[in-house]
């Protein structure tokens, strides 16, 4: 029998599932061998086996990126022998697709639209990457490029602004560094006193990462180490170098099952195993950077942040155990800030997996391994709370979840928070005055084994005397240098092209 007062249609995650197919594993597997492996995972974790997943009536799935198929839980779900009335998948692009497809199910759960969910993700990046050296064939099934699931989740607008793509910022590490300068300028830091900031939060995560039996990565690591450059730690982008971003070259898998409260009773999941969504919320940012009034916060992390903990009825000093979507430190440190977070308690880590750094970027999917792995703490520590933040693109799309074993005081409503947008004027093609906002030096990767890298090209954003900001990406060796040997941030700045700047005040040295 349900507890007493428990509506029957209250969503409850009862199975998670999650595989690592680490290099130097046999077999080159792809997205749906793993996705279909973390699904019978999750099944055996709820103590139901097969039976769940055979009757599962919506299977939603993340878009994959090493093999796009555009309906990834049709096959799933054949491989599982299920049926489902319902497949869902998330657009092809956006880390924030587990929340928001985790939101839908346990909605659609909530109004009684469904009794069984399946939710799943994988990437094969690795194995991809492995055959594509040796050139191997991969014998990963295919599917029809007209096969569509029931409902695309998501928005699927281009990232990037005419002017953004001119500056050369077509990738997130480039991005996120650029912002990353820009939250070092408005907290007033050193480059010396950053660094340490930042190594030492990916130092905190590594440790995370030693942990946990699924990371990609599962070593401890110091702060210098990591951000600091070297021969096999090579500057990707100031101030990143390789081991303070997303690792996307891995293969790993999650899947987890949502019930209503009355298909788990009557599947006979024992109550230890059951953990429910209290509170899931998506939001967006201004949607290109170049156009928010400060390229270091997130005023939509904020309002997700708030929605879901007022659906939890709680606060933030209330969650013990967090996941911040880790990216780059950028998108921790943004985050952290939002939801009122410290980023250096040792008490409360702002992670449970190891971040994509160390746990691994699996494409769109890291959050599905953020909630399983909180499904399993909060197993082990029943009367707390966990939230996970989900985020895509350049810290513009977002999803926050608040998880417990406590059964909610209320059926589960998924809200799009409401954000309040801050916009900043634009002035492509301007010259004249300007002040140097943030930067980013972007280097080419030099040979193997003793790699000389090479600065590229230094991207800036600089703000014109009526506060519009323009975006210069700058080639010439003279300029470059003034950036790789002092610090401009605040210098004031003659723009007089597109791709021409020069300083006109001291720079700091380094």
């Amino acid at each position: 029998m349900l507890p007493a007062g428990m509506d029957p249609r209250t969503p409850v995650l009862v199975g998670v599932g999650q595989v690592v197919h680490r290099t130097g594993d046999p077999g080159l597997p792809g997205p749906v061998e793993l996705a279909t492996e973390s699904l019978r995972r999750a099944g055996a974790d709820s103590g139901a086996g097969d039976r769940l997943l055979r009757a599962a009536d919506l299977v939603a799935a993340v878009a994959p990126v090493s093999k796009p198929y555009p309906d990834l839980g049709a096959l799933v779900a054949a491989e599982l022998g299920a049926a489902p009335k319902r497949t869902v998948q998330s657009v092809r692009f956006g880390g924030d697709a587990p929340q928001r497809l985790l939101n839908t199910v346990a909605q659609a759960i909530a109004d009684g639209k469904s009794e069984i969910a399946l939710i799943t993700g994988a990437e094969s990046v690795a194995s991809w990457n492995a055959a594509t050296r040796a050139g191997a064939g991969l014998e990963w099934p295919e599917q029809p490029e007209d096969a569509a699931p029931t409902e695309l989740i998501g928005s699927d607008k281009a990232p990037n602004s005419e002017m953004e793509t001119a500056a050369g910022l077509w990738g997130p590490v480039y991005f996120y560094a650029l912002m990353e300068t820009a939250l070092r300028g408005r907290l007033g830091l050193s480059e010396a006193a950053h660094r340490e900031r930042i190594g030492g939060l990916w130092s905190r995560l590594s440790s995370v990462a030693e942990d946990n039996p699924y990371a990609w990565l599962p070593a401890a690591q110091s702060a210098a180490d990591l951000a600091t450059p070297s021969s096999h730690n090579r500057l990707v982008s100031t101030p990143y170098p390789k081991l303070l971003v997303a690792n996307l070259s891995v293969d790993l898998g999650a899947g987890l099952i949502v019930c209503s409260a009355a298909a788990a009773d009557a599947a006979g999941v024992p109550r230890d195993r059951w953990v429910f969504p209290h509170g899931g919320a998506t939001a967006t940012d201004v949607w290109f950077v170049s156009e928010r009034a400060d390229m270091s916060v997130s005023p939509a992390i904020a309002a997700a942040g708030e929605s879901a903990l007022g659906a939890a009825g709680i606060g933030i000093d209330d969650v013990a155990h967090i996941d911040l979507y880790s990216c780059f430190p950028v998108a921790v440190q943004v985050a952290a800030e939002a939801l009122g977070l410290p980023i250096d308690d040792p008490a409360r880590p702002l992670s449970v997996t190891g971040g994509l750094t160390f746990a691994g970027g699996p494409g769109n999917n890291y959050t599905t391994h953020s909630i399983a792995t909180l499904a399993t703490r909060l197993r082990e520590d029943p009367e707390s709370y966990g939230l996970a933040t989900a985020l895509g693109w350049y810290i513009t799309k977002h999803g926050v979840g608040v998880y417990s074993a406590r059964p909610p005081a209320e059926l589960f409503r998924a809200a799009e928070a409401v954000v309040p947008a801050a916009r900043r004027d634009t002035a492509p093609g301007y010259t004249g005055p300007a002040t140097v906002e943030a930067y980013t030096v972007a280097y080419r990767k030099g040979p193997a084994p003793e790699r000389a890298d090479e600065p590229e090209a230094v991207v800036i954003s600089a703000l014109n005397p009526a506060g519009a900001r323009i975006l210069v990406r700058v080639s010439d060796a003279e300029t470059i240098a003034a950036f790789t040997d002092g610090d401009p941030i605040g210098a004031a700045a003659e723009i007089t092209a597109a791709d021409q700047l020069t300083l006109r005040t001291e720079r700091t040295p380094r």
